[in-house]
């Protein structure tokens, strides 16, 4: 999610105060079904939603109802950080359960404590699933399906093969705050990627490369990049030989079929 001016201020202030009181991969996990939950109640409540971003209205008073709408239902973490958001200014109204969405990920990172590389790349391989199978990908965007049902799915489809923040996150892809659930599984893997201060790549190989030579890969794009980069690893026959890196708006081409139309083009010209 894209956050300008003051939005995006409350946003960087809030995810230090959740990176302050989420002190255990437990009470992440907490906060963070508490934050989700609470962004539901936002979207679905027009009035609340804007006397909570109304500027004209003192902070106190805001926090006063979030503390009877949500008191005693969350975490005092969620407590303290919902009264913090509703006391900031937001560009948008739309902005604040956009926000709590959005910090809700970033408790699930936390949650997934020295495991984010595995919620990485599990977001990932579920994202090429959906994109993968289209009866899957329907059943997940039919409207005539409630949204329980698609985590029943969901759940039937993860649990025991994947980190319970993976099953979380999954789920809430079809909240309806993204446009489809692969917009939103991008967006969480980016998250993942920003909380580790991490770029991704995307890697297109003909066949599978061993761990050395993604080692080696994956060195040599962090040096050219200046932070770690995560590799998100794609085996596409298309490629026909040779690797092409996606990284950001760079690519590196390297494959076959991409050295062949360079040969073309120079012939041509």
């Amino acid at each position: 999610m894209a956050f300008r001016g003051a939005s995006a201020d409350a946003v960087a202030a809030l995810t230090g105060e959740l990176e302050a009181g989420a002190s255990s991969p437990e009470v992440a996990a907490q906060v963070a079904d508490d934050l989700f939950g609470a962004a539901t109640t936002l979207r679905g409540e027009a009035a609340l939603r804007r006397f909570a971003t109304d500027a004209s209205i003192p902070a106190q008073a805001k926090s006063g109802l979030v503390g009877e709408v949500f008191g005693g239902k969350v975490h005092q973490v969620t407590g303290a950080i919902l009264a913090s958001a509703v006391g900031r200014r937001w560009v948008a109204g739309r902005d604040l359960a956009d926000a709590l969405e959005h910090l809700g990920v970033v408790a699930y990172v936390k949650a997934a404590g020295s495991e984010t590389d595995r919620l990485a790349d599990e977001l990932f391989a579920f994202a090429q699933a959906v994109k993968d199978n289209p009866e899957l990908r329907d059943a997940l965007a039919d409207p005539a399906r409630s949204a329980a049902d698609k985590r029943t799915l969901i759940s039937s489809l993860l649990d025991g093969k994947a980190l319970a923040a993976t099953v979380a996150l999954a789920g809430q892809s079809i909240s309806g705050s993204h446009r489809t659930v692969a917009v939103a599984l991008t967006e969480y893997q980016r998250v993942v990627a920003d909380v580790q201060a991490q770029g991704v790549a995307t890697v297109r190989v003909a066949r599978p490369l061993p761990d050395s030579e993604l080692d080696r890969l994956a060195s040599v794009l962090s040096a050219q990049y200046g932070r770690p980069v995560h590799l998100n690893l794609l085996v596409d026959p298309s490629v026909l030989g040779g690797i092409r890196v996606e990284i950001g708006d760079d690519v590196i081409d390297g494959t076959v079929a991409s050295r062949l139309d360079d040969a073309r083009r120079r012939l041509v010209g």
